[in-house]
């Protein structure tokens, strides 16, 4: 199957920036935004926990790609994209006790952001991603792309911004865009 040259970067970049409007990560944003009011660096530790914790899901995924059969990769992959879609369609919602860090703004953007993103449907999203991509670069690249476009400008408007997004159409976008990813591998395959 052909792929562009530069088809994982863009893959990944539009899934995660939909994905992650209204989430859990974006909520702790605009938290982190109100609190520190140090926009830059917020926006580093974002940067930063997201290539960490996205190189680490994306690894894993071509990882897991090399062990599972074609099929069985397939099937899981397109069962997890239609999850995943069907999971966006749920508001998250940020824990009132959630503790932040009282260090300085990006030690504890990047402390809690790793943290809140582990088991995210935009980690799992990156996971599959890089199950299905040979570019580990382009999907690490994208995906982290994609957590910037959504939350740098929720950090550097803060309330303001937030409070304006159309978040039910952005999770209907994002479950449609899944769903199409699960129906694409479930009638391309995987190459």
């Amino acid at each position: 199957m052909y792929e562009l040259p530069f088809q994982a970067l863009a893959i990944s970049t539009g899934a995660v920036a939909v994905a992650e409007i209204g989430d859990k990560t974006q909520l702790l944003a605009l938290l982190l935004a109100a609190r520190f009011r140090k926009p830059w660096p917020i926006v580093g530790g974002i940067l930063i926990a997201t290539l960490l914790n996205h190189a680490l899901a994306a690894w894993l995924g071509q990882w897991l790609s090399t062990w599972l059969t074609p099929q069985v990769l397939r099937w899981g992959m397109a069962a997890s994209f239609i999850a995943i879609a069907l999971w966006t369609l749920k508001p998250d919602q940020l824990e009132e006790n959630t503790p932040l860090p009282a260090r300085g703004a990006f030690i504890a953007t990047t402390i809690a952001f790793f943290l809140a993103e582990i088991g995210d449907k935009t980690q799992v999203a990156t996971l599959l991603l890089g199950a299905r991509y040979d570019s580990l670069w382009q999907v690490v690249t994208g995906s982290t792309l994609g957590m910037l476009l959504a939350n740098v400008p929720v950090v550097l408007l803060g309330s303001h911004f937030a409070q304006k997004l159309p978040l039910k159409a952005a999770r209907l976008a994002a479950a449609l865009l899944f769903l199409a990813l699960g129906l694409w591998v479930a009638l391309r395959g995987v190459p």
